[in-house]
């Protein structure tokens, strides 16, 4: 049963309700924008400890660690490791908002077939309208995740060398 009877809409309705997702699409957009940064300075800082790693190594030589450069190792190795779980976690984030918009982008295009078409697919496109909703959440839910592990990784850095 649809809604809205096709032959009921003006053109200006149609543009408004294939273009009703957009405002989702937007949003997504500027939370990628938020999560690449995010992105960009955990793998510049997880390439800057290996660099510091490297350095350390060459500058050790043949020999012996000193017990400050020996917990600085282990402090970077401990780093890094949160530090690559923390990407895993910014790239399922851009995942879910990418598939996200995909999804709205899919509603919309749904919405202009629907009426071009003449065949009812509202469960359909609700149905494609809340799956994009619940990727955004689910990727809400990994940069909350990321977030709090980026706390943690300070937390011990901190703690390391008081």
């Amino acid at each position: 049963m649809n809604m809205l009877p096709n032959d009921q809409l003006t053109a200006v309705q149609i543009i408004q309700l294939i273009l009703a997702p957009a405002v989702m699409i937007n949003a997504c957009g500027l939370l990628l924008l938020g999560i690449n940064n995010k992105y960009s300075l955990v793998v510049n800082r997880i390439r800057l400890l290996n660099e510091e790693k490297r350095r350390l190594f060459m500058k050790v030589g043949e020999r012996p660690l000193t017990t400050d450069e020996d917990v600085r190792l282990e402090s970077i190795a401990i780093q890094i490791k949160a530090l690559v779980y923390r990407v895993k976690l910014v790239r399922n984030t851009v995942l879910c908002y990418t598939t996200g918009v995909a999804m709205f982008v899919f509603t919309s295009l749904l919405l202009g077939g629907s009426y071009f078409i003449a065949v009812d697919l509202n469960m359909v496109i609700v149905s494609s309208f809340l799956l994009g909703m619940l990727l955004v959440l689910v990727g809400v839910f990994f940069a909350g995740l990321e977030t709090y592990k980026g706390y943690e990784i300070i937390s011990y850095e901190v703690k390391v060398h008081e």
